[in-house]
């Protein structure tokens, strides 16, 4: 097996290996920023033998190259984290988070070394970065040089889909990046989609409530991977995402102060905007085609004012796009569901594996499993899980036994139409959802349904009737046919 980086620097480094690896498709011929790089990116996300990062060198009206769906797969989206399988990083948080009680003096001074690992990771300051080769401020800030798509026709302009957005809690002082969607309206203003349940729109809140005027923002594009990736991560509040983003990449991230305003992005970051907002001023953004699979509506969100635009010399514009699944959102998600498992068993012991399918767009629908062993357990689990950080968004839970594979879903739908009556079976609750799920009758609130499907034990869960045995060859005829299997001459 081929060393993958435990880092890189930079998103170039990261090319570099998609490339060596024949993950990476290079197009020269000219395209359009405008719809045409997006069809063509939908088209490869969802191929089967086909799926490949790709760098757009030759957009019409523009001298910067794209790099789109380079977290586009399994495979990738592990080798940006240095990883060989994204299951490397569900075992590698379980090393961290697990509550073991060390015995004697070497076992604790090894406890107490996992339980700094992280910050000693924290975000390393430097005096310049290569995010700052090239300043443009006043006059000369103009979005329009910059290849930024617009990916679907009903979209209400060209979009910013990639970005770090960091920001600062006015009260606290501490920072939150988040990743956030950012319509350009003209050469200097964009509209910043913060939803309710985030952090950055968090911030605005108190700012209101403190009657500030003004909110300092950052946009950081195109950094190393393991730092994009930290802006889409939903962490518990009070982590930083950039001391985060060094302990997925082992290596601190350097940050450097912006040039305008009083706030540090990664210095090895491709294109950075510098901007403040007016926490009271609001204009409409949207309507904008989303992770859903529709067009998000239009909505009133804040306006960033960018008054200065830094970068390389010579950098390339990360971006990507959302839609129908699967995207290259997915894979994203995809890691923070390995990352997030071994925190839920923390808090919900029970809890074996879950799945968020790509076809429930993240927020609406989870399948777990779990180990029974009381009365009404899968019921605890559902309302657990509604009570934990973005989880409780979630619309369906389905619960099922340990034993099923959750990343199956064929076997998950097996066991969920067999062993359910729905009279007995289904929870029906109300709470808060996604901002953009558009069948609630109202914004960010509705209904939530939990299905149990694990099996039903007459003495456990009182079912008066007996429940069969699910039908399973025995052990040694399964390894005979596994020894015998080229004799029978089948294939």
């Amino acid at each position: 097996m081929q060393r993958i980086p435990n880092s890189y620097k930079n998103l170039s480094e990261f090319v570099s290996l998609l490339e060596r690896r024949g993950e990476l498709r290079r197009i020269r011929t000219p395209v359009s920023a405008e719809l045409e790089i997006s069809a063509i990116t939908d088209r490869v996300s969802k191929s089967r033998d086909a799926n490949y990062a790709l760098l757009f060198e030759n957009v019409r009206g523009y001298d910067l190259p794209v790099l789109i769906n380079a977290l586009g797969s399994a495979r990738r989206m592990a080798w940006a984290l240095g990883l060989n399988d994204l299951e490397e990083l569900r075992q590698r948080m379980a090393t961290l988070v697990r509550p073991d009680i060390p015995h004697g003096f070497l076992a604790t001074v090894n406890k107490l070394n996992e339980l700094s690992e992280v910050v000693r990771y924290r975000p390393k300051m430097v005096d310049r970065g290569p995010c700052q080769e090239v300043v443009y401020t006043g006059a000369e800030v103009n979005l329009t040089r910059l290849p930024i798509l617009k990916c679907w026709p009903g979209d209400g302009g060209p979009y910013i889909t990639l970005p770090m957005v960091i920001s600062r809690d006015p009260q606290r002082g501490s920072r939150n990046v988040g990743m956030y969607r950012i319509q350009v309206y003209d050469r200097n203003t964009v509209g910043m989609h913060w939803q309710i349940h985030k952090g950055g729109a968090e911030q605005q809140r108190v700012a209101l409530e403190q009657g500030q005027q003004r909110m300092e923002v950052a946009v950081a594009i195109g950094c190393d991977p393991a730092c994009m990736y930290s802006g889409s991560a939903p962490l518990p509040p009070g982590i930083d995402e950039i001391m985060f983003a060094g302990w997925l990449r082992r290596d601190r991230v350097e940050m450097v102060r912006c040039k305008t305003i009083n706030l540090e992005v990664p210095a090895h970051a491709e294109i950075v905007l510098e901007g403040w907002l007016d926490p009271t001023e609001q204009r409409l953004e949207g309507p904008f085609g989303d992770h859903t699979g529709y067009y998000s509506l239009p909505d009133m969100y804040p306006v960033l004012h960018v008054q200065a635009i830094t970068m390389r010399k010579r950098p390339i514009y990360a971006t990507t796009i959302v839609g129908l699944p699967p995207q290259e959102d997915y894979w994203m998600g995809k890691a923070t569901e390995r990352l997030f498992l071994p925190l839920i068993q923390l808090v919900v012991p029970e809890v074996v594996d879950y799945h968020m399918p790509a076809a429930g767009v993240f927020h609406n629908l989870v399948i777990v499993s779990i180990k029974k062993r009381y009365p009404g357990q899968a019921r605890k689990v559902m309302y657990a899980l509604w009570g934990l950080m973005l989880l409780s968004l979630s619309k369906y839970i389905w619960v099922v036994d340990a034993d099923v594979n959750v990343h199956d879903i064929d076997q998950v739908l097996f066991h969920v139409t067999s062993n359910t009556d729905p009279t007995r079976d289904v929870v029906i609750a109300e709470g808060p959802l996604d901002a953009l799920d558009h069948a609630a009758d109202h914004f960010a609130y509705g209904g939530k349904m939990g299905i149990d499907a694990t099996r039903k034990d007459p003495r456990l869960d009182r079912f008066p009737r007996e429940w069969p045995q699910d039908i399973r060859m025995t052990p040694d005829i399964l390894a005979l046919v596994e020894r015998r299997w080229k004799e029978y001459g089948i294939d």
